[in-house]
Order: C-alpha cells, then sequence, then structure tokens
C-alpha cells in the first residue's frame, strides 16, 4: 500500500514540475511572440508572404504546444487512476 502512494506522489511531483515548465516556457513563446511582432510591425521592408509565414509559424508552434499538453495532462491523469486504487 506505501508503495502505491508513493508511485502516486511521483506522478504527482512529475505533473507540477511538467505544469511549472510548460508555463514557463508558454511564457518565453509568448514574450518572443510579443517582441518578434513589433518588430515585424516596425520592419516594412519584410513582404507580405514572409509576414504570412512567420504567423503561420507562430499558429504551429501554439498548436504544437497546445496538444502537448492535452497529451501530457491526459498521459499523467491516465497514470493517476492507475495509482488510485
Amino acid at each position: 500500500m506505501e508503495q502505491q502512494k508513493i508511485a502516486k506522489q511521483m506522478v504527482e511531483f512529475g505533473q507540477a514540475t511538467f505544469n511549472n515548465a510548460f508555463n514557463a516556457n508558454t511564457l518565453f513563446q509568448e514574450q518572443f511572440e510579443h517582441v518578434a511582432n513589433t518588430v515585424l510591425d516596425q520592419a516594412t521592408w519584410i513582404p507580405a508572404e514572409g509576414r504570412k509565414i512567420i504567423d503561420s509559424w507562430a499558429a504551429t508552434a501554439k498548436t504544437g504546444r497546445d496538444n502537448l499538453k492535452k497529451y501530457m495532462d491526459d498521459s499523467y491523469k491516465h497514470a493517476q487512476n492507475i495509482f488510485a486504487g
């Protein structure tokens, strides 16, 4: 019984660690996107096609980040269910 409790705590610790790292990464990406948009707004020499590519890249990064979070949350939920008894 004690081993199951320890395993559950390990899963919870892993989830908390992932969430903290994920949130820090999200803040970093959002700040970078804000700075990049400010620079791109001032760089009138960049063609519209280039701006579309950069916007597409940012949207793809957000989608990937959101998918990773969903997959990890589902995995941690599944692991917690296993150790819940």
